[in-house]
């Protein structure tokens, strides 16, 4: 990137766009599935650990970036992990004091974005060979095509299995079967396999829309 190119150039604003649809990380590359099943059980969860993801890639892209130059090769992986380990510490204590219930229901999951493969899939392939400003969307970027599979499977899995969203309720009572009504929750979307099944249909959907994805 020359030093003239605008900020939010087509080529910068393409590092936004692209991991929202054809280079989506959970349903194009097929990474970060765990963290997609094991969190997805209710919404609030979902994004709770969708904004972690891009706070800790966003800054640890720029600050990886900013070090590209001076660390040497042979311990970039540990310069990285120490990088995002720092980052994660720092977001699990900010969950601790502002929302610790969810923090809470995230567990060591919180922990684990330190071994996200998304994270340190674009440290390795993208934040070590670029400038700290493309590097920045870059993470926040894919961070947001994490997250926003997370929140759609969290959306689906909550409302047809508690008939609730964000915790409130959304289903009226009298539409339930032991009410005299016709609906009952579905008790397996609450369950992590129904994550997996949830994030396929995803994928079929994409792809049969997108035909390039399957050709690659």
């Amino acid at each position: 990137m020359s030093d003239r190119e605008p900020l939010f150039s087509k080529k910068n604003l393409s590092l936004l766009s692209d991991p929202m649809n054809n280079s989506n990380p959970i349903t194009v590359q097929v990474l970060g599935i765990c963290s997609a099943l094991a969190v997805t059980a209710q919404l609030k969860p979902s994004i709770v650990m969708s904004i972690s993801v891009i706070a800790v890639l966003g800054f640890a892209n720029v600050i990886v970036s900013l070090l590209r130059n001076s660390i040497p090769n042979r311990i970039r992986i540990i310069v990285q992990l120490v990088v995002i380990a720092a980052l994660v510490i720092l977001v699990d204590q900010v969950l601790k004091a502002f929302v610790y219930d969810v923090s809470r229901q995230l567990s060591v999951f919180v922990g684990l974005i330190i071994t996200n493969c998304i994270i340190m899939g674009r440290l390795e392939a993208f934040a070590l060979g670029n400038k700290p400003w493309p590097a920045f969307l870059d993470g926040v970027g894919n961070a947001d095509g994490y997250g926003a599979i997370l929140i759609i499977v969290g959306f689906l899995r909550e409302l047809l299995g508690a008939g609730s969203i964000y915790g409130y309720k959304v289903i009226p009572e009298s539409w339930y079967i032991a009410n005299g009504g016709f609906y009952e929750n579905n008790g397996l979307m609450v369950l992590s396999p129904m994550a997996l099944i949830v994030v396929g249909a995803i994928i079929w959907v994409q792809r049969s829309k997108n035909r390039q994805l399957i050709e690659d």
